[in-house]
């Protein structure tokens, strides 16, 4: 049986060297949900992530990062970064399998190739990440993130490299992937908060502030009037914090 997910905050601030990051903020991540954090460039969202993960060496934090059943988050985390990060001499399976090479586990080759199948890629598995074009080598990421099958799950901008209709796709597949996880997202796209998010949040350099998702359980459809509703109210705050 899947462990249960838990409730996810950070509380505190951030900053490198004299200059402020964020904060002070309290983020409260629902358990089983997917928290969608917007704002303008510079303002901490990918720092905040990073804090999260424990990847970050260069910032300053003051806070706690806890989680509501009390135990230790490394371990329990999958990290989609901005950037792809695969391997530059591995290929697109190895690179899908990596966490488990690193484990030093068996890797689930059968699984991965599935998985591939799902991103569209599947005849690309014995490619290297030279042979790919940008928005492929973000679903060969995502499929990477998905294959580890985290409790916790972190994405930061995770389809901005895709074309419409494929970046769709990925949110269809990823919020079926991860139901049940707890899923922080940043993401610049108002439309794909509007869609996915179950609590959204808006960082800028005053702190948080909340908004309302739209009804309806996520994914909602593209086309769903009140998410293109909620779209726009999303892209006018942005605006107005920009």
């Amino acid at each position: 049986m899947r462990p249960k997910p838990p409730d996810l905050v950070i509380e505190g601030s951030a900053r490198i060297g004299d200059t402020p990051i964020f904060g002070p903020l309290r983020l409260v991540m629902p358990a089983g949900r997917w928290t969608c954090l917007l704002g303008p460039s510079g303002v901490g969202k990918t720092t905040l992530l990073r804090l999260l993960a424990g990847v970050d060496d260069v910032t300053d934090f003051t806070g706690t990062i806890t989680a509501s059943d009390g135990l230790a988050l490394p371990g329990r985390m999958a990290l989609m970064a901005q950037g792809d990060l695969l391997m530059p001499w591995l290929d697109v399976l190895g690179n899908v399998t990596l966490g488990a090479r690193l484990r030093g586990a068996p890797r689930d080759k059968e699984r991965a190739l599935a998985m591939l199948e799902r991103v569209g890629l599947a005849d690309h598995a014995g490619k290297t990440p030279d042979a790919l074009s940008g928005g492929q080598r973000q679903r060969v990421a995502l499929a990477r993130t998905l294959m580890e099958d985290r409790p916790i799950v972190l994405l930061d901008e995770p389809f901005s490299a895709l074309d419409a209709r494929t970046r769709a796709q990925m949110q269809d597949l990823s919020a079926e992937h991860l139901v049940g996880r707890t899923v922080l997202m940043v993401t610049h796209d108002p439309a794909e908060a509007a869609r996915l998010g179950d609590a959204i949040h808006i960082l800028s350099e005053t702190g948080l502030t909340d908004f309302a998702p739209p009804k309806g359980a996520p994914p909602r459809p593209v086309d769903d009037s009140e998410t293109l509703a909620a779209q726009g109210r999303l892209l006018a705050l942005l605006r107005a914090t920009a």
